[in-house]
């Protein structure tokens, strides 16, 4: 970019709204084309004569900033007239804004800014340049304040129809300046925008116990309120946001200390507002200052990351389809520009676990590919500067925030570091891609031969912190790594994985040296495996679900059939109840599959008790919670300290249910080739499935007939596959 990183030479009282006026150059014909390429510190909204530049939100989004600061190029060649204004309004955001879950704010910076390049051709080829430098001035806004945790206050009547007017600029703007700003950190997006996805109506509205007025949108979303209202100038309009209730009133308390609340001024005119410099996870809002009537016609906006649906699933039992329906709005509300944790309260950080196992999922149900590449490439950067090291979340705020003893000294660790191989090979399986292999390389091999480092004398991974089978449903509420899993098995069996995934993208890279070291490795760690946590009669360190299904999944046991037989009868001993956590709750399923107890791995998908995937969806859950039992049987909140009704990792399940229920499985990635095997059980009496894959779109649909599925299967041209049946021989199908 040409133009200058520019700022406010003195803080303005609210967000800053940044100006000039373009007087295009004379003698040239008409406008041929003009491309603004644009991005800030913060986020911003770029209008040119009041129509806004693009449909993208919340731009730049959060990248790792020091490292990489995204820009974006908008087509603005219809909205120039002879004389225009291009205006960029700046928030907090990311860049500015309170992050993460220990307090802290302006961790990248204190200083708001833009960086504009605006290139306009002509009939004849002349070119005139816009960009952003000291010529510009800024003024402030309607904006008088914003953060992503607590919300934006909005005053209309601070608005003037003067900021879009060429020659009409306040006399209030004043002047900028160059910021210090190095222009080699500025990349292009590789992921879709944030945009708007959809609109929701209330389904309800009405008066809590304390005579507040609440308004109910039957789905837990994210993105925020938009209204229009009439009223006398200066009065307020107040929305907080949650997503369940509580003894019928808001249930604020597991957003800790994030206020999430929106506040509108009216300036006495008919006020259209629409918070766009925050986002708020809520299915519910308190309303203060509008009749209940009003309050009827308030809507929800959706917003997320733009992904295209990719895949779908439907069964004959309800209670699954709204399981998957859960899955996928926990999808859509944390793929809000990285892949999140939670989107509402104090932390929304992009934490690495969280992905690592839920990657699958969502590469069926979205295509994650360019998404997921550039988290990625945040991922290597953080990496590179930390030795190595993954850090817990990316980009890594934690780094900024004050230590804090009871929290742990960041480390590789399994499952969470991990994600730097997972997700990577994820999405090569998906998308048949070799690229994001070879862009990720680097960053794989790095993180292995770091965690290799770590190793025990013995050869397993018993050093440094690890999170375990995080939210073992045994744990105590208050110390959710103290799992029954023991954490130097969890780890030892993660690092098996990513050094056999590691082994096969060198060789598939032409590694060869490479591979041999990795699979080399990869058979050391399972031999260590075997000789410190498998006894003889195969009852493996710690006797849980959660070893067996990773030793099964993960490769790591000679007998499967026996570590099954044990896991089925731990999963019955436990009344079929969920009692793994996030280390084996994303694969219990494919353990007992994978050994023969199709009928045990069904029983536990389909328990309502809690803990169980269904008990949430009994209790009226529209996204995938954080903890088993986020609310109480009794309709109260679990009273811990962490507790979200939108968190995805533990909807990794859905995984499974397309693959086994729906029955699609590639055999090469990519779906060039492919099984389709579904395995009916549970009571279950059709299903269907369908999946856009690189090659077309695949649909797999059975019934069961006379107690046998009959299956009706759609594959594009040029892509074969194999149908398996229970009882039958394998057939060969032809797109």
């Amino acid at each position: 970019m040409q133009g200058r990183m520019i700022t406010s030479v003195t803080e303005l009282g609210s967000a800053p709204l940044f100006r000039t006026e373009i007087t295009l150059d004379d003698g040239h014909g008409p406008v041929t084309a003009a491309s603004l390429r644009i991005s800030s510190l913060g986020v911003h909204e770029a209008r040119i004569d009041g129509q806004p530049v693009g449909d993208d939100v919340l731009s730049p989004g959060w990248s790792s900033y020091e490292h990489r600061l995204r820009y974006l190029t908008h087509d603005v060649t219809a909205l120039l007239s002879s004389r225009s204004v291009l205006t960029v309004l700046v928030g907090n955001g990311w860049h500015r804004g309170r992050l993460g879950f220990m307090g802290g704010r302006a961790f990248y910076g204190d200083r708001l800014g833009v960086i504009a390049d605006l290139e306009i051709t002509f009939a004849d080829g002349h070119r005139q340049s816009v960009v952003t430098d000291e010529t510009w001035t800024v003024g402030g806004s309607d904006v008088l304040a914003d953060d992503l945790y607590d919300g934006q206050t909005i005053d209309a009547r601070r608005r003037s129809a003067k900021w879009h007017l060429a020659g009409g600029e306040p006399e209030w703007f004043l002047p900028v300046k160059a910021l210090d700003f190095d222009k080699r950190v500025l990349t292009p997006y590789l992921s879709p925008p944030v945009t708007r996805q959809d609109v929701v109506a209330p389904v309800n509205a009405w008066l809590s116990p304390t005579g507040r007025i609440l308004i109910d949108f039957g789905q837990n979303l994210v993105g925020w309120v938009r209204f229009t209202a009439t009223g006398p100038a200066g009065s307020e309009i107040r929305i907080r946001h949650a997503e369940v209730l509580e003894h019928g009133e808001l249930g604020a308390r597991p957003l800790r200390d994030a206020q999430a609340t929106d506040r509108f001024i009216l300036s006495g005119a008919e006020d259209l507002f629409e918070p766009t410099m925050t986002f708020h996870g809520f299915r519910y809002a308190e309303i203060t200052g509008l009749s209940l009537e009003e309050a009827r016609r308030v809507e929800a906006v959706v917003v997320h990351t733009d992904l295209r649906r990719t895949g779908t699933f439907a069964c004959s039992d309800d209670l699954l389809n709204q399981l998957h329906s859960n899955v996928v709005w926990s999808t859509k509300g944390n793929f809000l520009d990285l892949p999140t944790d939670c989107p509402q309260r104090n932390e929304r950080l992009g934490w690495t676990g969280d992905i690592a196992v839920f990657a699958p999922s969502a590469a069926y149900l979205f295509d994650t590919g360019p998404f997921l590449a550039d988290w990625l490439a945040d991922l290597a950067a953080e990496q590179r500067a930390a030795d190595g090291l993954v850090p817990f979340v990316i980009p890594d705020v934690l780094k900024f925030l004050p230590d804090v003893p009871e929290f742990p000294t960041p480390d590789s660790t399994a499952f969470w570091s991990d994600a730097a191989v997972w997700v990577p090979w994820t999405l090569w399986r998906a998308y048949g891609d070799r690229a994001i292999l070879a862009n990720q390389y680097d960053s794989m091999t790095a993180h292995v031969r770091r965690v290799e480092t770590l190793l025990s004398p013995a050869g397993v991974w018993d050093t440094t912190f690890q999170f375990g089978d995080w939210l073992d449903p045994d744990a105590p509420p208050d110390n959710p790594a103290k799992a029954k899993a023991d954490p130097g098995v969890v780890a030892t069996a993660a690092f098996h994985r990513s050094a056999s995934i590691t082994a096969e993208t060198a060789a598939l890279l032409g590694r060869d040296a490479d591979a041999a070291e990795f699979g080399a490795l990869a058979a050391r760690i399972r031999a260590a495996f075997n000789e410190q946590y498998v006894s003889a009669d195969g009852t493996i360190v710690s006797d849980c679900t959660t070893v067996y299904t990773l030793a099964v999944v993960f490769g790591l046991v000679d007998d499967e059939a026996e570590a099954g037989r044990r896991l089925a009868r731990l999963v019955a001993d436990s009344g079929h109840h969920i009692s793994t956590g996030f280390a084996g709750t994303p694969y219990i399923l494919d353990a007992l599959t994978r050994t023969g107890h199709l009928d045990v791995a069904y029983r536990l998908l389909l328990e309502r008790g809690c803990p169980s995937w269904l008990y949430p969806v009994t209790m009226g859950a529209t996204t995938i919670w954080e903890r088993w039992d986020s609310m109480l049987p009794d309709g109260s909140i679990n009273p811990g300290e962490m507790t979200s009704f939108n968190h995805y990792a533990l909807g990794a399940v859905a995984d499974w249910m397309h693959r086994v229920i729906g029955g699609i499985v590639p055999l090469e990635p990519g779906y060039s080739r492919v099984l389709i095997a579904p395995r009916p059980g549970g009571g279950l009496t059709w299903a269907r499935a369908g999946l856009d894959t690189p090659h077309g779109r695949i649909e797999v649909s059975w019934r069961l007939v006379d107690g046998e599925p009959a299956v009706d299967v759609s594959l594009p041209a040029g892509v074969t596959g194999v149908l398996s049946l229970p009882g039958k021989e394998d057939m060969e199908l032809t797109g």
